[in-house]
Order: C-alpha cells, then sequence, then structure tokens
C-alpha cells in the first residue's frame, strides 16, 4: 500500500499511549471495524478508552515504533451500545465516575446513559451511590469535557493552540465558537495569551480585511501587551504607530483612526512625559500614576522622633549582638520619623542588622508591623533572618479570583487597607509597577514605609522597574549601603559579587574558600561536571545534599539549558524505578520526588497544611516543591511546597516544570546553600553582568562556576540593561 495514500479508519479507542494536554497531540492504539489494531498519532483532544473514531489520514513508518496511522481529520463517534458505553466510563473518561460507578449508570440507563448525562444528570441520583450533588457534579464535568473537546477541534482545525481552548472555553463558555466568528480577536483578550500570528492568520482565514477596525486595534493593543512583556509600561505614540503598521502591513491613517477609537473607548491612554506623547494600557498607566502619587505622600509625611529614641537604639544593638556603624544608626532614626525609606546595599554591607534593628526599634515603639517580600521563597528567606513572620505580597494583600470573570484581584486595597502601622517590603527590585501600585493603594497614608533591595539584580519579570527608579529619582528619603563588613570580606562570593558589580573580573583562581571555579571545554563536559556535582561530588566531599543544591543557568535552551540539564538531573538523581509513579506532560515525564517549581500564579489552587491545621488557597510562580504522588486513576499529581500539599489536575500540569536547573531570572529573591552555575556560550542578552550579579548572590554558603572563563569575562564586561519605557522617574521628577 502506497503509505502516502488518504485512508479513513473506524474503531474503538483500546488504550491510551500518551497525550499531551498543552497542544492535543495523542498515541492510541485503535480496534478497527476489521479485526486489527493500529497505532493511531496526531492531534486528538482529551481521547478516552471506548471511544468510537473515524479517523482520515495516511500511513507512515516510524524509525523507532514502527508502521502507524497519522491522523489528519477526526470525528468522533459517542459510543452507542451498552457495552461501549460500559467500556468508555469505566475507563475513568468522566471525573467522579470509575468500573462500579459505570456499571451501575449503564445498569439503569442503557444505550440512553450519556444523553442523560448530558441533558437530565439530576436524574443520576436514581443509581445507588451517587447522591444530588455528585450526580450535579458529573453532568457538569460531562458537558465540560464534551464542548472542550469539540473547542479543541476547532481549535486544532485552525491551527490554534489547544491548550488556548481550555482557556477560551473557561472564559467564554459554549458560545465560544459563535463569539470568535463574531470577532476572532476576542483571543487576544487579557487572560488568554493567544498569540497573535495565529489568532491573525485564523481572522483572515474567516474573512477579515487586512485593515478592519477589529484587526487594527486588536494589533494596537498587542503591540503595547507584547512590549509590556518586555518590561515597557508605555510605547512613545510614534513608536506605536510605526511599529503596528508594519505589524499589519497597513496605512498609518487607519492606525491613526484605531487609536482615536480606543481613546475614546477608555482602552488606551495617552500622556505627555518630558515634551513626548506615549500611550499606555489603562491599568499600567493607573498603577503608575497611583504608585507615584503614594510614594509622594509617604515620602512628604515625617513623624516626631521618641523622646527616648538613643535609649531604643541601645537596646536594638544589645538584641542584636553587633554595635552599629554611624550610618546604621542613622537609617535606623531614619526610619523611626520618616514615612518613607529606601534602603539598598549590594551583599555583606549591612541591609539584614539594619532590618532587625528598624522591627526591634519598632516592636519598643509599640507599633505593629507587617513585612513582606514578592515571592514565597523570598518571604520565607525574610522571616529566617528576622525571626518576624513574613508573607508573600499577593497574600498580605490577600489575593483572590473573581467567580464570576476568573480574573485575580486583591481584596486588600483603598476600601479595605491593611491594618499595620508600618509596612516592610524586602527585594523590591523583584516588584513591577503593577503590583507596587496594588501595594501601596493598601497601605493608609501617615504610615511608616521601608522599601528594600537591590538595584543591580535583575529588573522585575513585570513592566517598570520602579525601585530602580525610585533611587534615581533623587526625590525619595533613601539609604545606600557601600561598606562592607569585616566578617562579609572574608567571603569570596560577597567580595567577587562586588567586584562584577564594578566590571571587573571575578576570582577564579582562590581555592579553599566558597567560590570556585571549575574550567571546561565543552558544553557536554560542563555538563556532566553539573551532574557529577549535584549526584556525587558535593554530597561525598562537602556534605551538601543534592536538595541542597540549587542549578542555574542563564538559558532555557541548548545543551547546558534548563530544559537539557533537567533531564540529565532528574535521571541521576531521581531515576526510574519499580514502583515509583510517573506522569508524561508533553516531553517531560514528572516523578514521584521530583524538584518542581510553580511558573504562573495561581490564586484559586486549593492547599492544606500537611500536618491538617490549615487549608488555602494560592501557589505563585517561583515556589519549589517536591511531587509526593500521582494516582493516575484520579488523574492527580501532588506536591509539597514547604509544609502544603497541593493537587494538580492533569490538565494543570502546565503550571510545573522540573527545578532541578532553573534559569537565574527565577532563581530571584531566593537564596541556596549551595549554587552551580553554568557559563557557556549564549544569547548576549543574556550573558549579561546582571546575570552574573544576581546569580552570585544567592548561594549562601558555596558557589561553583563551572563553564569557559572567557564567558564569564564576557558577561563581567556586558552592563548593557535593557531600557525600559517607565515614567516613575520622571514623575516623581515632576517631568509631566
Amino acid at each position: 500500500m502506497n503509505e502516502m495514500e488518504m485512508e479513513i479508519l473506524q474503531g474503538v479507542i483500546a488504550a491510551v499511549i500518551y497525550q499531551n494536554y498543552e497542544n492535543g497531540y495523542a498515541v492510541l492504539r485503535l480496534s478497527c471495524q476489521d479485526g486489527q489494531t493500529v497505532t493511531v498519532v496526531g492531534t486528538i483532544p482529551l481521547p478516552s478508552v471506548g471511544e468510537r473514531l473515524m479517523v482520515t489520514g495516511k500511513w507512515s513508518t516510524h524509525q523507532s515504533y514502527g508502521k502507524q496511522f497519522e491522523a489528519e481529520f477526526l470525528e468522533r463517534l459517542m459510543p452507542q451500545t451498552c457495552s461501549e458505553i460500559l467500556t468508555y466510563l469505566s475507563g475513568r473518561a468522566v471525573k467522579g465516575i470509575g468500573p462500579v460507578t459505570a456499571a451501575r449508570i449503564v445498569n439503569r440507563f442503557g444505550e440512553q446513559t450519556l444523553a442523560v448525562m448530558e441533558l437530565e444528570p439530576d436524574r443520576l441520583a436514581e443509581v445507588s451511590g451517587i447522591s444530588a450533588a455528585k450526580a450535579k457534579a458529573i453532568g457538569e464535568a460531562f458537558r465540560l469535557q464534551v464542548g472542550m473537546r469539540q473547542l479543541m477541534e476547532f481549535f486544532a482545525l485552525h491551527h490554534l493552540p489547544a491548550d488556548l481552548a481550555v482557556r477560551a472555553y473557561k472564559l467564554y463558555g459554549e458560545n465560544t465558537v459563535s463569539l470568535l466568528y463574531d470577532d476572532p480577536y476576542l483571543l487576544m483578550d487579557e487572560g488568554l495569551e493567544a498569540p497573535f500570528g495565529a489568532v491573525d492568520r485564523f481572522a483572515i482565514e474567516l474573512g477579515v480585511a487586512g485593515n478592519d477596525r477589529r484587526r487594527v486595534e486588536a494589533g494596537i493593543l498587542f503591540e503595547l501587551n507584547y512590549n509590556r512583556t518586555a518590561g515597557h509600561c508605555f510605547l512613545p505614540r510614534e513608536k506605536l504607530c510605526n511599529a503596528t503598521a508594519q505589524l499589519l502591513t497597513v496605512d498609518s491613517s487607519d492606525i491613526e483612526a484605531g487609536l482615536a477609537r480606543l481613546l475614546a473607548a477608555d482602552r488606551l491612554v495617552e500622556d505627555v512625559l518630558a515634551g513626548i506623547t506615549v500611550c499606555y494600557m489603562p491599568r499600567l498607566y493607573e498603577a503608575e500614576a497611583l504608585s507615584v502619587q503614594r510614594l509622594l505622600d509617604f515620602g512628604s509625611y515625617s513623624f516626631p522622633p521618641p523622646r527616648n529614641l538613643e535609649k531604643l537604639l541601645r537596646i536594638a544593638a544589645e538584641e542584636s549582638g553587633v554595635a552599629y556603624s554611624d550610618y546604621q544608626s542613622d537609617a535606623i532614626r531614619e526610619a523611626a520619623t520618616s514615612g518613607l525609606l529606601l534602603i539598598t546595599g549590594g551583599p555583606g554591607t549591612g541591609k539584614t542588622t539594619i532590618l532587625k534593628g528598624i522591627l526591634s526599634l519598632y516592636r519598643q515603639m509599640g507599633l505593629r508591623c507587617l513585612l513582606a517580600a514578592p515571592t514565597g521563597r523570598a518571604a520565607k528567606r525574610l522571616t529566617e533572618v528576622t525571626g518576624e513572620d513574613a508573607s508573600t505580597i499577593h497574600r498580605l494583600l490577600e489575593a483572590t479570583i473573581d467567580p464570576n470573570t476568573g480574573n485575580m484581584f486583591f481584596a486588600k486595597d483603598e476600601s479595605n487597607p491593611l491594618q499595620a502601622d508600618a509596612v516592610i517590603v524586602d527585594e523590591m527590585s523583584m516588584v513591577d509597577v503593577e503590583l507596587l501600585g496594588s501595594l501601596l493603594s493598601a497601605i493608609p497614608l501617615r504610615r511608616r514605609l521601608i522599601l528594600v533591595g537591590d538595584p543591580d539584580q535583575l529588573p522585575p519579570v513585570g513592566p517598570g522597574a520602579p525601585f530602580a527608579d525610585c533611587l534615581r529619582s533623587g526625590v525619595l528619603p533613601s539609604v545606600r549601603l557601600t561598606e562592607i563588613f569585616r566578617q562579609a570580606q572574608e567571603s569570596l562570593i560577597v567580595m567577587n559579587a562586588h567586584r562584577v558589580n564594578q566590571g571587573l573580573m571575578p576570582d577564579l583562581k582562590t581555592r579553599n574558600s566558597d567560590f570556585f571555579f571549575l574550567p571546561c571545554h565543552s558544553e557536554e563536559e560542563v555538563a556532566q561536571t553539573i551532574v557529577s556535582l549535584c549526584a556525587q561530588r558535593l554530597p561525598k566531599n562537602m556534605g551538601i545534599s543534592a536538595d541542597q543544591i540549587q542549578v542555574l543557568t542563564p538559558t532555557r535552551k541548548g545543551g547546558v539549558g534548563t530544559w537539557s540539564l533537567n533531564k540529565l538531573l532528574q535521571q541521576s538523581l531521581n531515576p526510574p524505578v519499580p514502583g515509583k509513579k510517573e506522569r508524561q506532560f508533553g516531553e517531560f515525564s514528572f516523578r514521584e520526588g521530583d524538584r518542581v517549581m510553580q511558573i504562573r500564579n495561581n490564586y484559586d489552587i486549593m492547599w492544606k497544611k500537611q500536618d491538617g491545621t490549615a487549608v488555602g488557597t494560592g501557589v505563585f510562580n517561583g515556589d519549589i516543591g517536591t511531587v509526593t504522588a500521582i494516582a493516575a486513576d484520579q488523574e492527580k499529581l501532588t506536591v509539597v511546597f514547604d509544609d502544603r500539599e497541593v493537587d494538580y489536575d492533569f490538565t494543570q500540569l502546565n503550571e510545573l516544570e522540573p527545578a532541578y536547573a532553573m534559569t537565574v531570572h527565577k532563581s530571584q529573591g531566593s537564596e541556596y546553600r549551595a549554587v552551580i552555575l553554568s557559563a557557556w556560550n549564549g544569547s548576549p542578552y543574556l550573558l549579561s553582568r546582571s546575570i552574573l550579579y544576581t546569580a552570585i548572590t544567592r548561594a549562601r554558603e558555596l558557589l561553583i562556576i563551572v563553564g569557559s572563563a572567557e564567558t564569564v569575562s564576557v558577561m563581567t564586561q556586558n552592563a548593557k540593561v535593557a531600557r525600559r519605557y517607565s515614567g516613575v522617574k520622571l514623575r516623581l521628577q515632576g517631568k509631566v
């Protein structure tokens, strides 16, 4: 038979060998009508054992797996006979139904089972063991599955990402297809994160003209959102017009008309900064303007010093067991009287000592103080160094999901403010302008606000760099720490961090310290050395276990990027063994015992304390945990983050990634006992001084750089910082 000839197969899914929830790709064993069982591969979203398919495609031969049928089009034929329906439901095709319950349901409703589940789910309560609530839940799960699967097939037909269908269905429900026919650019709405190119191709397939107003407006908003992901709060109007005209290949007059419509509809905001007309997304304009006004308000207010201030300072020094330097004493005095104080400095300059002194002072003054940091790891570290409870900013502001829209909002705001006399926030270099605006709006005026950070580290992932802008503005009260204390001078980690920050090559030759350089001559040698350090050398020679080591790399791609290193480290540190369960997702197989990281904020996912003392919601970008259980029958994977246990549905696994190795960007705000940094060839954008400096300052006891001294030199010399369009500095200086 000609392998390229199109053919139609019809049969029942006998087994699901592999499925990728992100893009809908699956590998199936199909029992055909003629009695043969064949392997079928292709985009077949959410397949279930027992399901009937009519598949159009062609035969091919895979070099490893042999003959297989490549599906190009398919039609789903729901099971019809009682035996087919029983097989389908027994395979846990619908959440809440196992083999025993499936048999009871089919015995009761026979060939009408699926119709009852979809149209009259309340009747399922007629079956023994199914309550009214469970009947309703089964009906909802079945309708959701059918609707989402149909939508995923529609998306696949138009070459749109299958995971986008899941998000769109959650947002628009059963009306998604009709809404998209009316306006395909709805896929660009916030929360969907659709790639513009794919949406634009889809729209053109539906007959949308090149200069259609919907396309022009979507293009303008896409440019602003795209540049937001690069850290920009706004774009100059001229730059926005030129970029959008080039993106859409339309006349500038069409862009100008689109801008006018967006401005009239309040979907865009125009302002003038330093004489230049600029365009903002409304939420970014509001966040920036509010942040600046609140900062100026806090900075303009001062408190009378307590009468016994010097005595309080002496007590604080005695509690800490150190003698404050003059500038440390001055900083703590400033915190007693200022409404706002910015504290900055590199490693070893005494930021922690000052923080402890300020907390002691506030405690003696009877002030209620709240501590926060941008990430869970940073908050945990702040708790460890101060001895006081600290939380993430999101948890402090009580991040909540609106059940009607699915959007996140903060319960704490101007109308429901934080109850505190003082607020201290660490790792401010990670805080973007949107989060800063939300934080400042929740703190009542005439309170004390202490912001601590190191602007020489990497800028926030989100838009703006407000902490650095505040320091550069020169108009807010600030303390810059520059003196490296004697004890810190004994650490080569600290001294090399400061050398790098000054553009000087770090000392790579000194041995018997806390900083080592291991030269390698190839990418493969770098990777193997890193694996050896984690699996054998550091545990055996230095007593540092693998779970106390964090591998960092500037890049995700290549032989020493996170993807390759995680595969190698998993194989070495957590290899497959009989009885250890796994779950394939995409190209990675999650395994019990794996170290994993949450890669996006999920405000409504449930967690419970392992000791059963509390439950709550919310897991945040950068949280690190361990896979403790995988239950295929329940389609869930369990991760423990510190003492919080979280269950992930298999469709949520795109929120996790392996964390044996991570990018330097992802490590911000964290500190590890030992850090191994890969330094090899890569993009000039990623081989930068700020990335090297940030990586070095993540290590508490030991830092090992593995790679090329030339690459370390390139990173040290590359002080280029991508310019971010942000108005914080100009607004603080009154240049509006």
